[in-house]
């Protein structure tokens, strides 16, 4: 089993047909059985509706892709005091800060994002990996 993480951006490409070549990678990763938050799985179907302008009925079916093949990870009480130590000792929103802290609870070492900094470790047990590269 994989501990890798993806964030919504890296979620969206794989519904995002105007991409083919960041599309196949996001295909390749979702095959590893990554970790998803609720957080990815509601930015991922509000990112399909309204930027890939995809219809609800098509967002609703992927977000169920989603679900099944990824292990969707809990937002709890713990993830958000997290978030806000991270985001103030890293400096990232505070969104981006929720899905560091879901990636470290769910013991991940590898977070794909394209919007965070490539390579960039926190905590000494996560790095940040810009698929894309």
């Amino acid at each position: 089993m994989n501990n890798i993480f993806l964030d919504s951006n890296v979620c969206v490409y794989a519904f995002n047909k105007s991409e083919p070549k960041k599309q196949q990678k996001a295909f390749d990763l979702l095959k590893e059985n990554p970790c998803l938050s609720s957080q990815v799985v509601i930015e991922s179907y509000n990112a399909c509706l309204k930027k890939l302008e995809l219809t609800q009925k098509i967002c609703e079916e992927y977000v169920l892709f989603l679900t099944n093949i990824s292990r969707i990870v809990e937002i709890n009480d713990k993830t958000i005091c997290s978030a806000i130590s991270i985001k103030r000792k890293y400096r990232f929103s505070f969104l981006d800060s929720m899905i560091v802290a879901s990636a470290l609870a769910s013991n991940c070492k590898i977070l794909y994002s394209e919007d965070m900094q490539h390579k960039q470790v926190i905590e000494k047990t996560l790095t940040i990996i810009n698929p894309f590269i």
